[in-house]
């Protein structure tokens, strides 16, 4: 089948992870996105049930799946989000290199005609790992937020927090493609959007109200000038149950969230050349 499977922002959730594998086997995709926040939290590596996350449980366990689908031609994508402790990204790529999954952050792969390009980074919050925080345009920070080069990391950055910006690295990653079959795999979504509200009526700091939008200008910028086919995202947990809706329109692109606030794991379906008769599952 033709067909690309999504998911985010499973936070090391078993039961939700095992929801997805069984609907992937089903399903028979070409290939299975996830767009981030994967691991159990940000001070541990365990989860309930399995001391080390990715080496206990989701490595034999995509393995697993791979030998019930036995489809050569299938491939995993994914990419880390912010709650995910960038020192762990050592043991993504290696699986990588073991053929397990292609780690898809700052990368563009070229395969069955479309160009995935994956992106981590999202804009400041008001959380204290910064692993994968940087500003979005400018170095303007929301009021509540904790600006990129304060808070913790577990890794030092490679890049200058002070002054990196999501906006440079999307123009970076960007640049020289003209093929318009492109999927974009981010972490957080595109800002005014369906999918960036976040729970944030009538809150204040200081007597201001807090923007109830709080996804990235960078992206929606990008999303206007570049119009890739579609874009995927997860973040902001609660943005459907709020908007009323996963998806939301761009010019010319889809965007679709892999995100949700319940105990369900969110599962859209797509086929990248029939875009409006995409699908979303709550399992």
């Amino acid at each position: 089948m033709n067909k690309i499977v999504f998911s985010s922002d499973l936070h090391g959730n078993v039961e939700k992870y095992e929801k997805l594998f069984s609907f992937v086997i089903e399903a028979k995709p070409m290939c299975l996105l996830l767009g981030g926040d994967l691991l159990p939290g940000i001070s541990s590596r365990s989860s309930k049930n399995y001391d080390d996350f990715v080496n206990d449980y989701l490595i034999p366990r995509v393995k697993l799946m791979l030998d019930e689908l036995s489809n050569p031609d299938f491939w995993i994508g994914l990419i880390l989000g912010n709650d995910d402790p960038r020192a762990f990204e050592t043991e993504f790529l290696q699986a990588e290199k073991n053929n397990l999954w292609v780690y898809l952050h700052n990368k563009k792969l070229k395969k069955n005609g479309l160009i995935y390009i994956g992106y981590s980074f999202v804009p400041p919050t008001p959380f204290r790992l910064k692993d994968w925080e940087k500003f979005d345009v400018s170095r303007f920070v929301d009021i509540g937020c904790i600006e990129p080069f304060e808070g913790s990391r577990s890794v030092n950055p490679d890049y200058d927090a002070e002054y990196s910006t999501i906006e440079k690295d999307l123009l970076l990653l960007t640049q020289n493609i003209k093929d318009e079959n492109v999927i974009m795999l981010f972490h957080a979504p595109p800002y005014q959007t369906n999918l960036d509200r976040a729970a944030l009526d009538g809150k204040m700091i200081d007597h201001v109200p807090l923007d109830v939008h709080v996804g990235s200008i960078a992206i929606r910028r990008m999303v206007e000038n570049f119009q890739p086919l579609v874009t995927l995202h997860g973040h902001i947990h609660e943005s459907a149950s709020i908007t009323g809706s996963w998806s939301d329109l761009i010019g010319k692109t889809y965007l679709f969230s892999g995100a949700h606030n319940g105990k369900e794991v969110a599962v859209v379906i797509f086929d990248p050349h029939d875009l409006q008769n995409a699908q979303r599952f709550l399992l």
